[in-house]
């Protein structure tokens, strides 16, 4: 059986989906997984400068599907992990350069190379969008507990699901349960209620993150990183183990209550 390919998305931007992915793919490989995660944002490109590749580019995606690369010559090692590569997006062309076809037949023949595909979609419902859920496997929706998100990320679902690539699965993402608590900020609960996906990721906001990506080290490889942890806790039930979910310090009486929700699902 060859590899799965998991399509990163979300409804809206600035949400955190690179970073999300880019934090997914270290930690499947930090599992002993082989990985590739390809950058679908053709134009837009970051997830080179999230995990530290971005001086290593020679080649991208539009190159080896317009024939100008072979596929291992884009694909770029990472420094710390022999088994993680990263497939860049092209940063002067636009999304129609590849189309969803493409895409498909990219991914099938990495399937019989890696355990995981890790697909960095755009943001928004356009031809990027696409791109990146046609060879689908499994979708994972990333969103922010506030109201704009929530209901983009609802949209999403539904062309999930229309496209016949759903149930997906949630990570929230940013949360603060400190506002939680307040009423100034959605619940896991809330967003649950709204969206009625399973939540396969809390994330809670890290300080580290921004300076973790601003250095091209994801913050899933900081041992001190709440996120970092919540991040490698979501690869790991990726690969089907049983985690629960962190029990966050700022407030863990408000999540000892939402795990005891989540549990009797």
């Amino acid at each position: 059986m060859g590899g799965r390919v998991v399509t990163i998305t979300s409804g809206k931007g600035g949400v955190g989906k690179t970073t999300a992915t880019a934090n997914l793919g270290i930690s499947l490989a930090s599992l002993g997984k082989s990985v590739v995660v390809i950058d679908a944002d053709i134009g837009l490109r970051n997830l080179d400068v999230i995990m530290g590749l971005e001086n290593r580019i020679v080649y991208d995606l539009v190159d080896i599907v317009e024939g100008r690369a072979k596929l291992r010559q884009a694909m770029i090692k990472h420094k710390k992990f022999d088994q993680l590569y990263l497939i860049p997006a092209a940063q002067t062309r636009d999304k129609m350069a590849v189309s969803p076809e493409q895409m498909v037949k990219l991914t099938d023949e990495l399937r019989e190379e890696f355990d995981f595909v890790l697909i960095d979609s755009p943001a928004g419902i356009e031809r990027g969008f696409r791109n990146a859920l046609e060879p689908a496997d499994d979708v994972l929706i990333v969103t922010n507990p506030e109201v704009s998100a929530v209901r983009d990320a609802d949209r999403i679902i539904g062309l999930i699901e229309a496209a016949e690539k759903g149930p997906g699965r949630l990570v929230i993402n940013r949360i603060k349960p400190a506002m939680v608590e307040k009423g100034e900020m959605l619940s896991a609960d809330d967003v649950f209620d709204i969206l009625s996906l399973e939540i396969i990721g809390i994330i809670p906001e890290d300080e580290f993150v921004l300076s973790a990506s601003n250095k091209g080290v994801p913050v899933s490889q900081n041992e001190n990183s709440r996120a970092g942890m919540a991040f490698s806790n979501v690869a790991r039930r990726i690969v089907g183990e049983d985690v629960p979910f962190l029990d966050l310090e700022d407030n863990p009486g408000f999540f000892k209550r939402l795990l005891r929700f989540l549990d009797g699902r």
